[in-house]
């Protein structure tokens, strides 16, 4: 793979148009904060994120907070702009999760604005980003037991379920330690918030690299309890699955390892988030390849039940009042056990 030799082509000088965009402090509040898709017949470069390194804390305020670290699968996400270097287009990661009792689920981290520069002869860039989770059941479920009692309960209510990106439980998102401030910035290089293992660095590999760290607020209310709950329910068992990759107040950080720039091909750049979704949805998995699986610091293999079994599971309990009242404790011993509990309780509260 030729990742150092960029595409022809290159003219910059959107960076130097406004000296508030430089760094040490980019600043880019004189550009509007543009919707993702409107500007894609603009783009004509991009930089592809082909190791895009994700780590987040599976025990958030624990004294040990069991960091994790994960890659995605490569081309997962991109930076598109034009010959100038102004930005247009940044396409975020989807990913797949298994739960015991729900089947496979998709989350997507979709981004709702964005507005920044690159300039490929200091290898440098900036951007500001607005992005939801988005979490919904694969295709695939539907014939899960628990996911066809959920789908017809909804349906005779004619409530919306997560059957679909378009009905996904919404996840909020803003810039760490800031709940008003919707916008956090992507820059150069790789975090500094938490020390990073060499497994997951790529310098003599990748062209450059940036990093962004992004926190993860409440779920979008629906206005119906019912919803509401059944969504933070699905949101809960999310957690399970991933290491409370989504949990409310959770730091989401992600060092994105970039290939040398290439041409943009804008009818491919419109279909690439669609192609992956079905590629996810039908079970087919990455359509460029796995990631790797998510271990510790020190390269021990992270499993999500072991992780989350003394903390994760006394939270359960004590949410399930009636149900404890007549189980045991020790009844939960395993990540199932913990998804069926959770999945009574709700059923009991709502009368389903």
């Amino acid at each position: 793979m030729n990742n150092q030799k960029p595409a022809p082509g290159w003219v910059g000088g959107f960076e130097q148009s406004n000296q508030m965009f430089s760094y040490p402090n980019p600043n880019l509040t004189s550009l509007p904060m543009l919707d993702n898709m409107a500007n894609i017949d603009k783009l004509q470069r991009q930089q592809q994120v082909m190791w895009p390194e994700f780590s987040w804390e599976t025990r958030k305020g624990a004294k040990d907070p069991k960091r994790c670290y994960q890659m995605f699968a490569p081309d997962i996400s991109r930076l598109g702009y034009t010959d100038e270097g102004r930005v247009f287009s940044i396409i975020c990661p989807q990913q797949g999760a298994y739960s015991p009792k729900f089947g496979a689920l998709n989350v997507e981290v979709t981004v709702t604005g964005q507005r920044g520069w690159v300039n490929e002869d200091s290898k440098e860039m900036a951007a500001d980003m607005t992005v939801v989770g988005k979490i919904w059941f694969s295709p695939s479920a539907k014939q899960n037991k628990w996911v066809k009692f959920f789908w017809d309960r909804f349906a005779d209510s004619k409530l919306p379920f997560p059957s679909s990106k378009a009905n996904a439980i919404r996840v909020t998102t803003h810039d760490p330690g800031n709940a008003s401030q919707p916008i956090f910035p992507l820059i150069k290089g790789q975090s500094t918030n938490f020390p990073i293992p060499d497994f997951a660095k790529h310098q003599d590999e990748a062209w450059d690299v940036s990093h962004l760290d992004v926190q993860i607020g409440p779920i979008e209310k629906t206005g119906n309890s019912t919803v509401d709950d059944f969504n933070q329910l699905f949101l809960d068992i999310f957690n399970l699955a991933t290491g409370n990759m989504l949990q409310n107040g959770n730091i989401l950080s992600w060092n994105v390892w970039f290939t040398a720039p290439g041409l943009v091909d804008q009818e491919e750049w419109r279909n690439h988030a669609e192609y992956w979704r079905d590629s996810i949805d039908t079970g087919h998995g990455s359509p460029d390849g796995p990631g790797t699986s998510a271990k510790y610091f020190d390269g021990t293999p992270f499993s999500a039940w072991d992780s989350l079994l003394k903390t994760e599971e006394e939270k359960a309990i004590k949410g399930l009042e009636s149900w404890a009242e007549t189980q045991a404790v020790d009844a939960i011993s395993t990540r199932a056990d913990a998804e069926e509990a959770m999945i009574q309780h709700f059923i009991d509260k709502h009368g389903l």
